[in-house]
């Protein structure tokens, strides 16, 4: 069975489709990087999360927000390089820490 060429429209219209579904360039800011650095906190692992303490952490990471999220709490899919994201057990401890 011969394979049949492809018309070029459907060629055309294939490569859009696709197109769609890369991903966006990330917009720039124009007021200089103010993504947060995780990693500017490893001590806090383990420790209460104290109002104090997430303050703190949200400091020295330099995210514009934070949120602290239990287990079983529900979360948005949407990613924030600008906030801070401290995930603690059923005692209130820092298991993880990350942005987004």
């Amino acid at each position: 069975m011969p394979i049949k060429p492809i018309p070029s429209a459907a060629c055309l219209a294939l490569l859009v489709l696709l197109a769609g579904c890369s991903s966006p360039a990330k917009p720039s800011d124009p007021g200089g990087d103010t993504s947060c650095r995780a990693e500017a906190v490893p001590g806090m692992l383990g420790k209460p999360a104290t109002a104090e303490r997430v303050e703190r952490a949200r400091e020295q990471t330099g995210a514009k927000s934070v949120r602290v999220l239990a287990p079983g709490d529900m979360t948005t899919l949407e990613h924030d390089p600008q906030r801070l994201t401290i995930h603690i057990d059923e005692a209130e401890l820092i298991q993880r820490i990350h942005c987004g």
